[in-house]
């Protein structure tokens, strides 16, 4: 949660604020007019979002207060170790809060699962105590295996979509192209995809493995159940190595923890006097010598009951969707994202093309002299010479759906057009999101164009590596012709997007 609020609070101005590509208040102004212009029960299941009680007048500061009210909280949980109920409600309805305004930017599968896992965390905590450890009530054992349900789903549903999905799978092909192929490689993956054939086959084996044989260790009691959070956990440690996939492995670690009881993680704990493995021996005394309890331990009870009763209901249409031979992948079945399906890597692409901006300062887009200046983002694959980056946990949202851009049309990302419009205008929010300005101190840009590339990992020690570049790229041809401030106007206004001003 500390990463996804510091995300949040770098990017959602850019993204979603007053001048962001997809502004929220805009969306939010959307839905309340479908729905009659009123925020009533339907415009709020629709979009769950405390955003609705608060002022819109100045979106930007809003969406910074609710991102860094929730990084401070967060940062305090994961410090002090200390939390309780309310604060991880309020984190729930934070997060929750931008994600459901946060449109195509937050629609990746690692959202819902955060929100999954921290409202499983709510019921996790006793309710006002921030001690480490609840004096009468432990975490209960319908909690625990709300986890492991959760981590069961996770896997199963990202093995069997692979399964059902791309035949590259089934012939244990699929790693040939990962490494070069997923959203934002890293430096290791450049050289894992240099593995010889078998060891990639070896690889989508053990994936296969993980996935579809290993959740079921769950059910087969305590050594095995151990044996499972082990690997599950050696898996994305595994993955976070050789990819740059946000915090989505970081946080798949943390139903894993699940699978291991007190006896196995007691070597993480001190055996001072007065510590957590004293206390711990107190209240199994307590326990066995079946001391009453005070009123508040049975109504957590019938709230863990409860909640145990909701899971199972909210689940029944996940399990049919694992069970069926159409299943979706990172899909929620309720507006809360309380309990989802998920997946990842259905599909394979075999080639990786990217989309390249480029600006000019000529008054003719069409001058064959024209000089075209790129613009580099901040992680994504763009200038040849430069190394891939490393930086899970963090997330660059934009670089992430330049890469779904690349294998659809600038029609179906409209926010392409924006971001271009933008960067002829100079906006400093938009300039933020880019790793280079190539017209910094200069002319500002009178055309920007998208052009379209296809992109291949450089041969280690072969020609290109040793002119320094990481990549070898060739042209596919244009991705959306050259666009000026002029002729955007009307694009523009029939969006009610703010038309960008060049300072």
């Amino acid at each position: 949660l500390v990463v996804a609020f510091l995300v949040a609070y770098h990017q959602n101005k850019q993204l979603i604020g007053e001048k962001g590509l997809l502004p929220c208040k805009l969306y939010l102004q959307n839905v309340k007019r479908y729905f009659k212009g009123k925020i009533n029960l339907d415009a709020l299941s629709y979009a769950p979002t405390i955003i609705w009680f608060l002022d819109w007048s100045d979106m930007d500061t809003t969406l910074d207060y609710l991102s860094l009210f929730g990084l401070a909280t967060s940062a305090f949980v994961l410090i002090t170790g200390c939390a309780n109920m309310v604060l991880m409600a309020v984190l729930w309805v934070l997060y929750l809060s931008l994600v459901n305004v946060g449109q195509i930017w937050y629609s990746f599968g690692w959202e819902s699962q955060l929100l999954e896992t921290g409202f499983l965390g709510i019921f996790l905590c006793p309710l006002w105590t921030l001690s480490r450890l609840p004096q009468h009530c432990p975490p209960s054992n319908i909690v625990i295996w709300g986890f492991r349900w959760l981590i069961f789903r996770i896997m199963l549903g990202a093995g069997l979509i692979k399964i059902r999905g791309d035949r590259c799978w089934r012939e244990l092909t699929c790693m040939d192209y990962h490494y070069e192929t997923q959203p934002v490689p890293n430096p290791i993956a450049y050289f894992m995809h240099r593995s010889p054939w078998w060891f990639h086959q070896f690889e989508t084996l053990v994936n296969h493995f993980i996935e579809l044989v290993v959740p079921f260790f769950l059910f087969l009691g305590r050594r095995m159940c151990i044996i499972h959070g082990l690997l599950q956990i050696l898996f994305q440690v595994l993955l976070i190595i050789s990819g740059n996939l946000s915090f989505l492995n970081w946080l798949t670690i943390v139903p894993s923890i699940a699978c291991f009881d007190d006896i196995s993680l007691g070597f993480l704990f001190s055996s001072r006097p007065g510590g957590v493995k004293e206390r711990l021996a107190r209240m199994q005394l307590k326990e066995a010598a079946k001391e009453k309890l005070p009123l508040g331990c049975y109504i957590r009870k019938v709230v863990n009951i409860s909640f145990g009763l909701l899971i199972a209901y909210l689940s029944i249409p996940v399990v049919l969707n694992l069970l069926s031979s159409r299943q979706v992948m990172n899909t929620s079945f309720t507006p809360l994202r309380i309990v989802n399906t998920y997946g990842a890597f259905g599909s394979i692409t075999k080639e990786r093309t990217e989309v390249i901006l480029q600006g000019t300062s000529s008054l003719d887009p069409n001058d064959p002299t024209a000089i075209w200046e790129e613009y580099d983002f901040k992680c994504k694959p763009g200038d040849l010479k430069r190394r891939p980056c490393f930086i899970t946990p963090y997330h660059y949202r934009l670089d992430w759906l330049m890469w779904f851009a690349a294998f659809q049309t600038y029609e179906q990302n409209e926010w392409i057009i924006h971001l271009a419009g933008k960067l002829l205008a100079q906006e400093e929010e938009a300039l933020s999101l880019m790793a280079t300005n190539p017209f910094a101190g200069k002319t500002p840009p009178r055309w920007i164009r998208g052009e379209h590339f296809k992109y291949k990992f450089s041969q280690p020690r072969g020609k290109h590596a040793s002119e320094g570049k990481w990549w070898i790229r060739k042209r596919i041809g244009p991705y959306f012709p050259p666009v000026n401030l002029r002729g955007l106007k009307k694009f523009y206004e029939d969006r009610n997007w703010p038309y960008p001003v060049r300072d």
